[in-house]
């Protein structure tokens, strides 16, 4: 087994249930839950579905997200290609890709558009529960809206998606809130910021000071606890917005107010890249250790202009599936079973033909049936029929197919009876599994 290739360290696969693995991450039952709540969460609000290349340009990056952000400066998979010699990076979001690809398709040309895509996404960071070298994001996007409803609307859509996942508000998951100003707002608290920490220059660790000058305003997002005095003291950004801006904020938190959701407003709240303004929100856990964001976004309106199109207003958000999937197993939420509806039981290898005519009328009748294979004793096919989570078995024995008939055993009602159906009508039986 010396030889046996492996997975790229934190780069996971994602297995059934039924395979046995020690690292506890969510398995395919979990995840397929996820994405059919999701499908019904966001096409109830109108959101279109859409997919953007894995692969981009890596200035689509370095431009969109700026080039002093962790991500650019230290996460990224970037790579020259062998064939023509461009500049490529594994996608480390989804949002730039999405805008790039309205620019590129004149996509708003009919008018605004609401998004979501889901799948993986890729930064080279040292690997630990709930944050991987590869990992899926949800993104959802509202473009072509200005307004502060939507961005309220966006905020009461995720709590929706909470409330079906079973996540507690105020208890499990909470939000927290801020603006970011627009950017002449923003200078005037970048200099303020600079003048600010130059005083304390000797205070600053080393990624601090080289971000003095270039991203004053990430120091603010710093994880070094010697510095959470000294950033709590620094200059705040709500002192520099304007009325126009305040007037956005509150109208955003007069909807929520409206709506019962309760939230805390976090002046150092930042978000991890340059093309946030106006309303940026995380929501947040306190049951996942350090990793305690599951969900984040916020306002963009300059980043179309910034990636070479005309300006338009944008607003969206990221929510880290990994993450949120292993809060869900911390917290021990139920979960559906993902179980098929009939086990077929098959007494003899040489009915088949007959067996398997009768699946495909009940899979056509929309029955999920899941059939017994490589033969094996009767005892042993019931015993596989209870643990696949079949509601009832279907025994096609020798004397119900000398009948024309099959066996319908209800497997989680002790109390039910056995009863036996004909295989010529099919589609009258199927309607009564379907609604037992």
């Amino acid at each position: 087994m010396t030889n046996v290739l492996k997975a790229i360290k934190g780069m996971n696969d994602i297995l059934p249930g039924s395979v046995p693995r020690k690292d506890k991450l969510p398995d395919s039952a979990l995840w397929q839950w996820f994405e059919t709540t999701v499908r019904s969460v966001l096409g109830r609000y109108g959101y279109q579905y859409l997919l953007t290349p894995i692969v981009e340009p890596t200035a689509l990056f370095v431009r969109g997200l700026g080039e002093v952000t962790d991500i650019v400066e230290k996460e990224m998979y970037s790579f020259t290609d062998a064939m023509n010699g461009d500049q490529l990076t594994l996608r480390p979001e989804a949002t730039a890709g999405i805008v790039r690809a309205m620019v590129e398709h004149n996509a708003l040309y009919n008018g605004p558009l609401r998004l979501w895509t889901l799948g993986p996404m890729f930064r080279h960071e040292r690997p630990q529960k709930g944050r991987y070298r590869q990992f899926n994001q949800l993104d959802v996007e509202a473009l072509g809206f200005a307004g502060p409803d939507v961005d309220a609307e966006l905020i009461l859509m995720v709590r929706r998606l909470w409330q079906e996942l079973g996540l507690v508000v105020g208890q499990h998951v909470r939000l927290e809130l801020n603006s970011l100003g627009q950017p002449t707002e923003r200078q005037a608290h970048r200099e303020a910021l600079i003048a600010y920490f130059e005083a304390h220059a000797e205070q600053l660790d080393e990624d601090a000071r080289r971000r003095l000058h270039s991203n004053p305003l990430r120091i603010l997002d710093t994880k070094n606890p010697a510095l959470q005095a000294l950033v709590e003291a620094a200059p705040s950004l709500m002192d520099f917005l304007g009325a126009e801006t305040l007037g956005h904020f509150n109208a955003v938190r007069a909807a929520l107010d409206a709506a019962g959701l309760a939230y805390r407003i976090n002046p150092r709240l930042v978000r991890g890249m340059d093309y946030y303004n106006l309303t940026v929100f995380e929501w947040v856990t306190d049951h996942l250790g350090s990793q305690g964001t599951v969900c984040g976004g916020g306002r963009y309106d300059g980043l179309f202009e910034q990636l070479g199109g005309k300006p338009t207003p944008a607003v969206g958000f990221g929510l880290g599936i990994e993450r949120l999937l292993l809060l869900i197993q911390e917290l021990a939420l139920p979960v559906p079973a993902v179980s098929p509806t009939a086990y077929a039981v098959v007494a003899d290898p040489a009915s088949l033909p007959q067996v398997l005519v009768t699946l495909e009328a009940l899979r056509a009748a929309g029955i999920a049936v899941q059939m017994h294979a490589s033969g094996g004793g009767i005892k042993a096919q019931f015993k596989k029929a209870d643990a696949s989570g079949a509601a009832f078995a279907l025994v096609f024995g020798a004397d119900e197919l000398a009948q024309g008939m099959v066996a319908v055993k209800p497997l989680r009602d002790a109390a039910a009876a056995q009863s036996l159906k004909p295989l010529a009508d099919v589609a009258t039986w199927a309607h009564e599994l379907r609604n037992a």
